[in-house]
């Protein structure tokens, strides 16, 4: 059960990139501003021609509507045409399924409750702050319960709790069987919250492992230019520069 691209490379933005995802881990995406990290997760999501394929299947063969039932994408400006309300738009995420009216509503309900949006689920999306439209968003990927879970900065507009309980919803999901991929940009995050990091650099990948053999003193000096140390016990790691 994986994700995988093989040798996937978009002129200008990434080189040669070769992964293979699991399902049951978080995957964190880490790198520099312009490193390819929304590119890869895009080509993962099949949104751009690549050699990507899920649990062997080509993407770029598979039917939309299935693929729209395995896969749920979360890009980083997530758009919406119309000012619905937060319950219809979590709603859209059932779509792709052929389950009856009765059901759908009860797996929305329980996507607006995860991301603590009850209250909202009546309120028009452009009355939402950034961090309400963000987590109404998710919900719409979340009613989805798609096999992946693909987003692009899911808490750079959230407050700590809802950041919070957002990765113990992430991780509740892969413990449940899903596999998901998030691209973020604190490490101190990835060290304590991903089973394994991919960390891209100028379009190339430049480590893949486990959070605490990927995210060394000296990778961070290779990809980031500056000079960090790791402090605090495994599961609470924070970070300083120095």
């Amino acid at each position: 059960m994986t994700l995988a691209a093989r040798n996937l490379t978009v002129p200008g933005r990434l080189s040669d990139v070769s992964v293979a995802l699991h399902r049951g881990e978080v995957t964190a995406i880490l790198g520099p501003n312009g490193a390819g990290k929304s590119t890869l997760l895009s080509a993962l999501a099949g949104l751009s021609p690549g050699p990507v394929a899920l649990d062997d299947a080509p993407l770029a063969t598979m039917p939309p509507r299935e693929r729209a039932r395995r896969i749920g994408y979360l890009p980083q400006a997530g758009e919406v045409a119309w000012n619905v309300s937060v319950l219809t738009l979590a709603g859209l995420g059932r779509l792709p399924h052929d389950t009856g009216p009765a059901e759908n509503a009860s797996i929305v309900d329980a996507a607006l409750t995860a991301l603590d949006l009850d209250a909202l689920a009546g309120r028009p999306v452009a009355q939402l702050s950034g961090g309400e439209r963000a987590r109404a968003l998710l919900a719409r990927v979340l009613a989805g319960q798609p096999d992946w879970v693909l987003a692009d900065e899911p808490l750079a507009a959230l407050d700590l709790a809802h950041q919070q309980a957002l990765l113990v919803r992430l991780r509740d999901l892969a413990r449940r069987g899903a596999g998901v991929v998030v691209v973020v940009h604190d490490l101190a995050l990835a060290m304590n919250h991903a089973d394994r990091v991919l960390v891209l650099r100028k379009g190339q990948l430049v480590a893949d492992g486990p959070p605490h053999a990927a995210l060394t003193k000296a990778c961070i000096a290779q990809v980031w230019q500056v000079r960090a140390r790791w402090h605090g016990e495994p599961g609470a790691r924070a970070l300083a520069l120095i």
